[in-house]
């Protein structure tokens, strides 16, 4: 390793041991809070809420939609990847951020538009993250990865121990998995996968607080969306393991 690699694999072990921590009772507060916040929606917003992430899973699973803008060649050093990767991190937090801004203004219903376009600028995030580390975004398990790391960001302790357990076990666990995405279960995991997606920005559907969600609110998720991703690829190009001391 050189210089740059030898930091990075200090960072990745440090986030490697958050992401096995037990749950704590700050945790528990937390993830009782964040029901509170879901029983407060209005139902309408969980319907919504749950149709997107189903169109959002087939489209990234099965759908041209989403690309990558850029690539680097295949002998280009992390720091020279992590470089471009934390310019695009920062490009899309000042894009949320003003987006937030501006729908936080409006309320619940401008709240519903929001939240399909944020999910939308999330995925493009990753995929471009997913290419300038070298990964083929059009192979159908690559973007089945993209989904473990937008879930492992946005869900309870409890959960993130099992989904980080199969991204460390990844190059097993997709060896498993069927050939072609047409063979793929997507209702199962969009099922799994809504129970615990986002709901810190749901905050933001809530009158009164929501503009003030808003920006702030975008903007940190895409820093903690940006930081995840990192270390989920930093994993598979570094690799080796942590020992963690419970």
């Amino acid at each position: 390793m050189d210089a740059y690699e030898e930091q990075a694999y200090v960072l990745l072990s440090q986030w490697r041991q958050n992401m096995q921590k037990k749950p704590s009772l700050a945790n528990r507060i937390a993830k009782g809070l964040q029901n509170k916040i879901n029983s407060i929606i209005p139902e309408k917003a969980h319907q919504v809420i749950t149709v997107t992430i189903e169109k959002m899973v087939k489209a990234v699973l099965f759908g041209a939609k989403y690309t990558a803008t850029d690539r680097l060649a295949p002998d280009a050093s992390l720091l020279l990847r992590e470089s471009y990767v934390k310019r695009q991190i920062g490009i899309y937090q000042k894009t949320a951020a003003v987006e937030g801004a501006a729908i936080g203004t409006g309320g619940i219903l401008l709240g519903f538009a929001e939240f399909p376009i944020l999910i939308g600028i999330k995925m493009k995030l990753l995929f471009n993250i997913a290419a300038l580390y070298g990964f083929d975004v059009k192979d159908y398990k690559e973007r089945l990865y993209i989904l473990y790391i937008f879930q492992l960001t946005f869900c309870s302790q409890q959960r993130r121990n099992k989904v980080y357990h199969l991204l460390e076990n990844w190059e097993s666990y997709s060896r498993l998995l069927p050939a072609g995405s047409e063979e793929f279960d997507w209702r199962t995991f969009q099922l799994e996968y809504r129970d615990y997606i986002d709901l810190a920005k749901m905050a933001q559907l809530i009158p009164v607080i929501g503009a003030a969600v808003g920006a702030i609110a975008n903007y940190h998720l895409i820093a903690q969306l940006g930081e995840t991703a990192m270390n989920c690829y930093r994993m598979r190009v570094l690799g080796g393991s942590v020992v963690v001391r419970r």
